[in-house]
C-alpha cells in the first residue's frame, strides 16, 4: 500500500464519538455534532485550542476550566448540571468539518434522555448539530428548552464576545 493510500484509508475512516457525560442531576444537556480530529486523539471533547468551549463554559460558571486537568472539568460540569454528547454515533469524514460528515450514524438522543429525570434544557452547539438533534428528537423536543448557539469550533468565526453574548442564554439553565 502507499504511503498515500494508507493516508487516505486513516483520513476517511470511521469517527466515532465519546460516550455521553452525564447523571442523573443533569439539567443542561450540549450536543455537539462529531468530536473533531485534534478530540479524537486526544479522546477528550473540544481538545483543539482554538475552540472555544472551554473558555465559554468558563466565562458561564465563572470558574476557569482551562488550568484543571480533563477529568475535572468534566466533573465540574456535572457539578453544574451541564452534560454532554453528541448528535451523530459515528460517520465517516475527511478532517473536522461538519460539512464533511458522510454516511453516520446518529446517537440514541431520546433513550438518553429517558436516563435523565432533571433534563429541562438542551443547547445544540453549532447549526449541524441543531439541525440533526431536532430531526433525531423529532416531537419529543417539544418537552425541552431547545437552545441553538453559535459553534464553538474556530471553522465558525463569529467574535468570541458575540459568541459568548449568545452562549449567555444557558445561565439561566
Amino acid at each position: 500500500m502507499t504511503a498515500k493510500a494508507i493516508t487516505t484509508a486513516i483520513t476517511d475512516a470511521r469517527k466515532r464519538c465519546f460516550d455521553p457525560v452525564t447523571n442523573r442531576q443533569t439539567r443542561l444537556l450540549i450536543l455537539g455534532s462529531l468530536p473533531g480530529e485534534t478530540s479524537l486523539a486526544q479522546q477528550q471533547y473540544y481538545a483543539n485550542r482554538q475552540n472555544r468551549f472551554w473558555t465559554l463554559m468558563s466565562a458561564l460558571l465563572e470558574q476557569d476550566l482551562l488550568v484543571l486537568a480533563y477529568p475535572a472539568r468534566l466533573q465540574t460540569l456535572q457539578a453544574h448540571g451541564v452534560g454532554l454528547w453528541d448528535v451523530v454515533a459515528e460517520a465517516q469524514r475527511q478532517g473536522s468539518l461538519d460539512s464533511s460528515i458522510r454516511e453516520r450514524s446518529d446517537n440514541d438522543l431520546p433513550g438518553l434522555l429517558k436516563t435523565l429525570p432533571q433534563l429541562k434544557t438542551i443547547a445544540f452547539n453549532g447549526g449541524t448539530a441543531a439541525k440533526l438533534g431536532l430531526k433525531i428528537l423529532g416531537q419529543q423536543a417539544r418537552d425541552y428548552r431547545i437552545v441553538q448557539l453559535p459553534s464553538s469550533s474556530p471553522a465558525y468565526t463569529l467574535a468570541y464576545k458575540e459568541k459568548l453574548r449568545l452562549w449567555q442564554q444557558l445561565l439561566p439553565f
